[in-house]
């Protein structure tokens, strides 16, 4: 039995999530989902990030405040994230005093550590505002590629940045350039963990590429040294004398929530959150760690995150991370300032959570940018979800009602199926662990369309007329085939999953391991696992889409 910690991504309680962020957070409970089934002990822990320019950005703009701010969208995660099954051990938020309290310990421990050091420096200061401007408050050229950037980071070619290297600088609160004024504030010596970094990312085993091409890349360029406290009104207070107005930077401050979480998590259950952040354990047990974003945080958990534990003290650093490129949306970036997203409060409205999460799975955008379209999305749902598996267990399952009273007929299991889905088990498990779910997933559908010609090929129609013996063999091993698709596919589609459960009497719990259903079980409450949709909702919904940019909120 191992010790899994997984790590979600903490959202921005800025504004509803959509569909391209849901894509990068996903694979977290993918993960949670199969190890649970494994019989390994799981701690799956996320939150909403409270603090922070955008939701105070976003507070300015509606006139609120930034409690105001994340108390409604946090609400919203939580909905959205029960809906779409997310199965957290514990989904908190950073402007909670347990939180608070952890970050300021850490904070105190790097002090004491000598990895902070105080130092003057000119900040950027709105003169219009009456404010020193946090990094995301300024907007200018990124002196490396020449795009529009923020002052703490480029998104189009992810170089980090403090405002002072931008040219053409402007306030993002009234648009005026903005001054510099000196300021004291303490310092990170990421510097200082570069050789250790180096030989940590070195030997890291389970990263995504483009984790270790870009992390390899900021170690080449050489780290550099960046600002802990920030002159802020919203966040964390600063625990030092001297220092009272001034908060902890959002960048240390959202990364240590990995760690207040599994703290607040034990402390509510009575858990232990020791084992899931051992670094050497004790016992023989294993333990790994998998951290799970997009590719814009890559750098704040591959080596901001690591540094801040080894300079804390005896923490595990990060096994895997599962950091997924991005999803366009028709061709085009997501974009909420412009109306160019499909929020997931909105799709959850009108389609099933296993649709959605099986399209941006298998469609997700692990290697490379991936796009969705509502074409594709309702091709995926009538021709796979619907047309492949619903079709296989409700044919299946209909025709043993329909001629067998629905108990499962008398049979044995086909040899060949129960090897065959035995190494399944195996190969897709694998595959789930390396953070490859794509091709996870397809294998599971490939054996998905060959019990479909399995069951065309026997013809239990023919069977139940000219010999009913064969017919309830071929129908025994179809029920087997569905039992194990009912487990092999839960981390994926947990609510039709658990629906096939009900089906078969399966038990409330997925396991990882071949199971078998016994002769006479009754099979109960059936019911269409999906339902078709119409194709003319892909016009709608493409409408849907452009009229939000032509003025209508989406």
């Amino acid at each position: 039995m191992a010790n899994v910690f997984i790590g979600g991504a903490w959202p921005y309680a800025n504004g509803s999530l959509h569909l391209g962020r849901l894509a990068s957070l996903l694979p977290g409970d993918v993960l949670a989902r199969y190890y649970r089934a494994k019989g390994d002990r799981v701690l799956y822990v996320s939150g909403s990030d409270c603090h922070g320019t955008p939701v105070a950005v976003q507070a300015m703009q509606e006139g609120g405040t930034p409690g105001d701010i994340a108390d409604r969208y946090h609400s919203e995660f939580v909905d959205c994230f029960e809906r779409i099954g997310f199965s957290y051990d514990l989904y908190t938020r950073t402007d909670q005093p347990f939180h608070h309290r952890v970050v300021r310990e850490l904070f105190l421990q790097l002090l004491e550590n000598g990895h902070l050091y105080k130092k003057t420096v000119r900040q950027t200061y709105c003169e219009t505002d009456g404010q020193y401007l946090p990094d995301r408050y300024v907007e200018g050229t990124c002196p490396v590629c020449g795009k529009r950037a923020r002052g703490d980071q480029c998104d189009a070619c992810s170089t980090l940045l403090d405002p002072s290297d931008l040219t053409d600088k402007a306030c993002k609160i009234c648009g005026n350039p903005p001054v510099e004024r000196p300021t004291e504030h303490y310092y990170l010596a990421l510097s200082r963990f570069q050789a250790e970094l180096a030989d940590y990312v070195r030997d890291a085993e389970g990263w995504r590429e483009n984790a270790v091409h870009l992390t390899e890349r900021y170690l080449a360029e050489g780290l550099q040294d960046r600002a802990a406290t920030r002159d802020l009104a919203w966040g964390v207070d600063v625990p030092i004398a001297g220092f009272e107005g001034k908060k902890i930077y959002v960048w240390i401050e959202a990364v240590s929530g990995y760690l207040s979480a599994s703290k607040q998590w034990a402390a509510e259950t009575g858990g232990s959150w020791e084992p899931f952040w051992a670094k050497d354990p004790d016992s023989l047990e294993k333990t790994i760690a998998y951290y799970v974003h997009g590719k814009d945080n890559i750098p704040f958990h591959s080596l901001v995150w690591p540094a801040l534990l080894l300079g804390s003290g005896n923490l595990r650093l990060p096994d895997r991370i599962v950091s997924c490129e991005y999803m366009t949306l028709e061709g085009k970036k997501f974009s909420t300032s412009r109306n160019w997203a499909i929020g997931v409060p909105d799709v959850l409205s009108r389609y099933d959570p296993d649709s959605i999460r099986y399209f941006l799975i298998a469609n997700g955008p692990e290697k490379r940018d991936t796009d969705f379209s509502w074409r594709e999305f309702i091709h995926s749902h009538n021709g796979e979800l619907l047309g492949a598996f619903g079709n296989f267990v409700n044919r299946t399952l209909a025709f043993i009602g329909k001629s067998f009273d629905s108990r499962v007929p008398e049979g044995k299991f086909d040899e060949d199926w129960m090897v065959g889905l035995t190494e399944l088990y195996a190969q897709s498990g694998r595959l789930i662990e390396d953070g490859r779910l794509k091709e996870a997933l397809e294998l599971v559908f490939a054996h998905i369309r060959r019990a479909n010609k399995y069951f065309d090929e026997r013809k239990p129609w023919v069977q139940a007329k000219e010999d009913r013996e064969a017919c309830g063999r071929t129908l025994h091993t179809c029920v087997q085939i569905i039992a194990n698709l009912a487990h092999l596919l839960a981390p994926f589609l947990p609510f039709s999953c658990g629906k096939i459960r009900g089906f078969l009497d399966l038990g409330q719990q997925p396991v990882w391991q071949l199971v078998a259903v016994p002769a006479n079980r009754h099979v109960r409450d059936l019911q269409l696992l999906f339902e078709r949709i119409d194709p003319s909702r892909i016009e709608e919904e493409t409408r849907r889409l452009a009229s939000s940019t032509s003025g209508g909120k989406h």
